[in-house]
């Protein structure tokens, strides 16, 4: 990619992060945007077609980060205790990003992102669990229950929160 638009898109991101520390996406104009990035109106329509668009493409990529943090972890369907550090570590790696990304109300899809991400790298792994609905609920529980207990607790201490969740992830290792 071209020097010249990766520093335009470094701008806009860094802008709307900024903004986006102080404001909603829907109170955030694509006038105040270009003026702290320094950039036209044009230009940010040459990459974005609005705000929506640019707020998706980094809560997407985002994503992507998470997974790929989660991707690389030492975990198997057998240690779901495994599993969820992988999560909480994804989660912690990237917590200003989903922080300053996804407000309360966007959370769900975050969640459900997740959720869909995780089983697949499960099912490439272990593809025989494709097809089973029990271990497809028992994975639902387990991604989204500790997606939602990191995410709530993040004023407990780090080590006894994953630790608590462990556990509880643990203890449903016979069902696997």
């Amino acid at each position: 990619m071209d020097i010249r638009i990766q520093k335009t898109e470094a701008a806009i991101k860094n802008a709307f992060m900024e903004l986006r520390s102080q404001k909603s996406v829907e109170k955030i104009t694509v006038k105040e945007l270009c003026q702290r990035a320094q950039i036209n109106k044009s230009t940010f329509y040459t990459h974005y077609e609005d705000i929506y668009a640019l707020s998706d493409a980094m809560q997407a990529e985002t994503i992507a980060f998470v997974l790929g943090t989660i991707s690389q972890g030492e975990w198997s369907v057998q240690e779901p205790g495994a599993l969820t550090r992988a999560i909480f570590q994804a989660i912690t790696a990237h917590r200003s990003l989903i922080n300053g990304l996804f407000s309360t109300r966007e959370r769900p899809r975050l969640a459900s992102a997740l959720e869909t991400g995780v089983k697949e790298m499960i099912y490439q792994k272990y593809p025989e669990l494709r097809e089973d609905v029990e271990k497809s609920i028992l994975l639902s529980f387990s991604i989204q229950g500790s997606y939602h207990a990191y995410l709530s607790h993040q004023d407990v201490d780090e080590e006894k929160l994953v630790a608590v969740v462990e556990r509880i992830s643990s203890t449903l290792r016979p069902l696997y």
